[in-house]
């Protein structure tokens, strides 16, 4: 497996390409801001959470290896999750689970730009309400495979669930949100 994303990171670690750097955040700045509104819904704290975590990226501090069973984007939204978590505990926000509240208010901040863009038709704002209704791991679980295609293996590192749990949760998820989804459309 190919990861150009990997690679493009370690040629920026280690010439200092900016361009390469630039190509990465072009490429997952709208992913990372919708992954981190799912954690502390609000637009701007997310905006700010996703420059954080390039900037760890920038500073070198987090150790990116290319490896066979983790690629770049896993290993970013793996980083990325942190810094939500790590607001969340500074700010003291009571907090039960980190996917407890994942895309449940993303149609109120109308600000959101890149949520507003897929938005855009009807069948998107249909799944966004069938995504509302499930339960909170099945919602994350989704989240990255649909919108962000992460394989199962990847998907169970960034929700800290071991391949089976991901499986059944995937499994799980599918069914949840094709019932929803039924509710939804009638």
């Amino acid at each position: 497996m190919s990861d150009n994303d990997g690679i493009l990171y370690i040629r920026f670690l280690a010439e200092k390409d900016q361009d390469a750097l630039e190509v990465l955040f072009n490429k997952f700045r709208d992913s990372l801001v919708l992954f981190l509104f799912g954690f502390v819904q609000n637009a701007d704290v997310a905006e700010e959470l996703m420059m954080d975590t390039f900037a760890i990226l920038v500073s070198g501090t987090a150790c990116y290896k290319k490896m066979d069973e983790a690629s770049f984007k896993t290993w970013l939204f793996a980083i990325a999750k942190k810094q939500a978590l790590l607001y969340l505990r500074k700010r003291r926000i009571k907090f039960v689970s980190p996917e407890k509240d994942f895309l449940s208010n993303i149609e109120a901040d109308s600000s959101f730009q890149p949520v507003a863009e897929l938005l855009k038709n009807e069948r998107d704002t249909q799944l966004y309400k069938a995504m509302k209704m499930i339960d909170s791991d099945y919602r994350q679980a989704l989240f990255l495979l649909y919108f962000e295609n992460m394989k199962p293996e990847q998907i169970s590192r960034v929700i800290k669930k071991n391949i089976k749990q991901t499986y059944n949760i995937l499994a799980r998820g599918k069914e949840s949100l094709r019932a929803a989804y039924e509710r939804v459309a009638k």
